[in-house]
């Protein structure tokens, strides 16, 4: 028998002031048994980065043909390919291949590793973005992790403070290759 989702709910409520975008989502998170809480929470982070009415989790883990998040037009086109972790270069390149722009947020002490190995075979892709985020911190994001949970996020001058009321947690990005 397979080991089900575990389920976790959370209200979020973004402040970009980058974007000038406010609201707030109440999510439904399936976590995939293989699946660590602190990757749930870069996805709920790269959630909060992106947040509009037509962004949505994905079957990602359950499904090879869909990214970790993505964001469609009415038309159904792709217009955002969101990936997280460390995804292979034939997955990048099929997000680049079927979005606008693709987006890959990575976040372990590995990551440098794995980006040597895969920049020059992604390097003609002009339509993705490879983000690393300090361990540090999605290490502080892992341990807000809860069934049920409230947080608030915070954007500004390209800087990401998540809180659950608690705890505060700021994230800073490096942008290892941006879209050409």
């Amino acid at each position: 028998m397979a080991i089900k989702a575990t389920i976790y709910k959370a209200e979020l409520s973004i402040a970009d002031m980058d974007r000038n975008y406010y609201g707030t989502h109440i999510l439904t998170l399936a976590r995939h048994p293989s699946e660590t809480d602190e990757r749930m929470m870069v996805r709920l982070l790269a959630f909060a980065i992106h947040a509009n009415d037509s962004l949505a989790f994905t079957k990602g883990m359950f499904d090879v043909e869909e990214p970790d998040l993505w964001d469609k037009d009415l038309t159904d086109a792709i217009q955002l390919w969101i990936e997280i972790g460390q995804p292979e270069e034939r997955r990048i390149l099929k997000g680049c291949g079927r979005s606008e722009h693709v987006i890959v947020y990575c976040y372990s002490t590995a990551s440098a590793i794995w980006w040597k190995g895969i920049a020059n075979k992604v390097e003609r892709a002009k339509n993705l973005t490879v983000i690393n985020l300090p361990s540090e911190a999605t290490t502080a994001l892992e341990k807000m992790a809860q069934r049920t949970m409230q947080l608030q996020c915070t954007i500004q001058d390209g800087q990401i403070w998540l809180t659950d009321g608690v705890e505060t947690v700021q994230v800073e990005r490096e942008v290892w290759k941006s879209e050409r």
